[in-house]
């Protein structure tokens, strides 16, 4: 029986990175609860063992119940009646099973009765579903909205609500209105205290909201009265039992049609502040996309592993000419340059999961006492780590998934564009990752000030010190070729002291730093299994040189003179 866990050995490869020891060490805080709960981890070992058997319940439900759901859902979708959402009936199916299975609140606390899991294991449950039904982890995954109210709200708070979301209710994060896309600063809906009944009250509207019709709602509202900025902005949490919000309509949308994008009124509905107050957008909203941003990596991921699947299958079982197409070198090209980004891409996101859980145990930590100065120096080294690697991750593999998908169609010819086979649904579902959480575009511009600051050549500079196999120094030879001419495209660039020549060669360096990197990722993991990466690394690195190449010409050739062409 299939099992997209066990059938994909790349993603244990990446549980299994020796970064994992310290992890797990933090968030089982050397192991303390191994006499108060039963399942709690007596060791690392213990701890490993547990995350894989997790992972293949996981990978077992997605293969043998989400993936054979996944067209009938999308032909289905969801429906809005009376205010309220109703799901595709075959998704109340995946919702039970993963309900029954235990598996949600994966990385909360065991007195919220959660699984206390790394955010790592949390990212490859994401990446499995989402090789199953990407619409339907749409609203599995939005249950790490948790992490946020678990971050900042108070302790009675969390006693309300983190067990019910471990117990299986659904969440969403209600940002965007018709008004406030990606400039959520200018969010209108109003929140007013009512002194009466000690409450907030929230009025207005909120468009393109992910499972909009939620359980549990954390939303960003203006609390002050008279203000237009960020500063103005509130998180509050509102729950569906109190009533005052409805689903004015779904969205009827080109992908992941089994996940409902909603359009809501609030009408003078109860909430509670989440926080403190006006720092809702500057602080909280960014936790929360920071959190979605790696999560929609995950879900490219999970898509470009799907792409594989059905382009590899499709072409062993096709014959034209007498032979099976995946033997024509157009067609093996093809299938062999998906397999490379998705690895590449993969070693991309696992490496952000990892800084992600080392700087967010450590905040914990200090949530229960003082750190200790090392341990101040580790939280702040993986922070920034994290902030820099997220829009990485987000951009190239949400790029990524939507290529692959491209050529998984491509790979099919005239049956890819029939509705029976699964890649058009693939492909619809791919074009949605580099437009939600922040579009590529506010990826690169959430990364530039790494790349001008140095932060990513340092991070290429010490991956160049790690030990290479004789065998593949050429690899690292060429690698380093390449950073070479990146570090000179941005001495060029600062030293022209252009902002508006920086702005539009930033995406060019965003994507050479990124090749960079996962080269390099790419590379140590040939070196640790090379029967696993070593033909992706040969692909990749030449897909990367093109790349890189590509980047540079356009850098050097661009001037303050020719952005004029760019501007009309």
């Amino acid at each position: 029986m299939a099992n997209f866990y066990s059938d994909v050995p790349e993603i244990k490869f990446e549980l299994e990175n020796p970064l994992m020891e310290r992890i797990v060490e933090l968030k089982e805080r050397g192991y303390r609860e191994k006499d108060e709960y039963a399942e709690a981890p007596q060791d690392f070992a213990d701890a490993m063992d547990s995350y894989e058997k997790v992972m293949d319940i996981v990978g077992d439900i997605t293969a043998n119940v989400v993936a054979p759901n996944a067209e009938a859902v999308d032909a289905e979708g969801p429906h809005c009646e009376n205010g309220r959402v109703r799901y595709a009936e075959k998704t109340y199916e995946n919702m039970e099973a993963m309900r029954q299975a235990g598996l949600n609140g994966l990385t909360m606390p065991r007195k919220y009765d959660g699984m206390n899991m790394p955010i790592t294991v949390y990212t490859c449950a994401n990446e499995i579903v989402s090789t199953g039904d990407a619409g339907f982890e749409n609203i599995w995954s939005l249950q790490d909205c948790i992490e946020t109210l678990y971050e900042f709200g108070t302790e009675e708070q969390h006693a309300r609500f983190i067990p019910r979301v471990c117990a299986g209710e659904t969440m969403s994060m209600d940002l965007t209105e018709p008004d406030a896309g990606s400039d959520l600063q200018s969010v209108m809906l109003k929140a007013t205290f009512d002194e009466e009944n000690n409450c907030w009250r929230l009025n207005g509207s909120k468009r393109f909201i992910t499972n909009g019709d939620s359980d549990i709602h954390l939303v960003l509202a203006r609390s002050e009265a008279g203000t237009r900025d960020g500063r103005g902005l509130s998180m509050f949490i509102y729950d569906k039992r109190d009533g005052g919000v409805d689903v004015r309509r779904i969205e009827n949308k080109l992908g992941i049609h089994g996940s409902p994008t909603c359009e809501l009124v609030y009408k003078n509905a109860k909430a509670e502040l989440c926080g403190s107050t006006k720092l809702g957008l500057i602080k909280y909203v960014m936790a929360l996309m920071n959190g979605a941003r790696l999560g929609i990596a995950a879900q490219s991921v999970g898509l470009s592993q799907a792409a594989y699947n059905e382009a590899v299958a499709y072409a062993n079982d096709r014959k034209q000419f007498g032979k099976a197409i995946i033997t024509f070198p157009a067609v093996f090209e093809m299938i062999s340059n998906i397999k490379a980004k998705l690895d590449a891409g993969r070693a991309l996101l696992y490496q952000t999961a990892r800084y992600v859980d080392i700087y967010k145990a450590l905040d914990d930590i200090a949530r229960e006492r003082k750190l200790t100065p090392e341990e101040r120096q580790e939280q702040k080294k993986y922070a920034k780590l994290a902030d820099a690697f997220t829009p990485l991750a987000k951009g190239m593999n949400s790029e990524y998934a939507n290529q692959n998908g491209y050529d998984c169609i491509q790979v099919h010819g005239g049956s890819g564009f029939m509705l029976e086979y699964a890649c058009q649904r693939i492909y619809r579902d791919a074009r949605i990752t580099s437009i939600y959480e922040g579009t590529t575009q506010l990826q690169v511009v959430a990364a530039i000030r790494y790349v001008t600051t140095g932060l990513y050549s340092q991070v290429i500079a010490d991956y160049e010190q790690v030990e290479c196999k004789p065998e593949y120094q050429g690899y690292m030879n060429r690698i380093k070729a390449m950073a070479e001419k990146f570090n000179a495209d941005v001495e060029m660039v600062k030293a022209t002291g252009n902002q508006e020549l920086l702005d539009i060669c930033a995406r060019h360096l965003y994507e050479e730093a990124a090749n960079i990197i996962m080269c390099h990722l790419l590379l140590q993991n040939t070196n640790k299994a090379p029967e696993l990466f070593a033909k992706s690394m040969n692909v990749y690195m030449n897909h990367a040189e093109s790349e890189c190449a590509k980047h540079h010409n356009f850098v050097n050739s661009i001037d303050a003179e020719q952005i004029e062409a760019y501007r009309k």
